[in-house]
């Protein structure tokens, strides 16, 4: 009974509402800092796709990246790689569960239809001083 417990727990996924507070979109390597109110903060990642830094409810960043994806096409193996989906909004939702964040963000007029795409945490930096 202990262990479906523990494992139930495992299992779940945190939803949080984060707001986009910089990002960057690029299909060769690049670096990308954090960057809160024009300033950098924390260390820089070497990356590939769509970057993004999520404001947490509790004032920490979180440092999200999305290579393209694997994608069932007939044009063969160059076609076969989508670019990742990016928000265009700046407040949107945010499951996390392990290493990976589910970004989630409504695409309609009335709010009920979403679009998403699953991103892997970089980092989760320390709420930027002064803030």
């Amino acid at each position: 009974m202990c262990l479906i417990a523990l494992f139930g727990a495992y299992a779940s996924a945190q939803k949080l509402s984060v707001k986009i507070v910089n990002q960057q979109d690029k299909e060769d390597q690049y670096d990308y800092a954090a960057v809160y109110n024009n300033i950098a903060v924390g260390k820089s990642f070497t990356v590939h796709g769509a970057t993004l830094t999520l404001e947490l409810p509790d004032g920490r960043l979180a440092v999200v990246n999305c290579e393209s994806k694997f994608a069932e096409h007939f044009a063969g193996s160059v076609g076969n790689r989508r670019s990742c989906r990016m928000p265009i909004v700046e407040s949107i939702q945010a499951e996390f569960h392990g290493d990976n964040a589910r970004l989630i963000w409504p695409v309609s007029l009335d709010g009920k239809k979403m679009q998403s795409e699953t991103y892997k945490i970089l980092g989760v930096l320390d709420r930027p001083r002064g803030n």
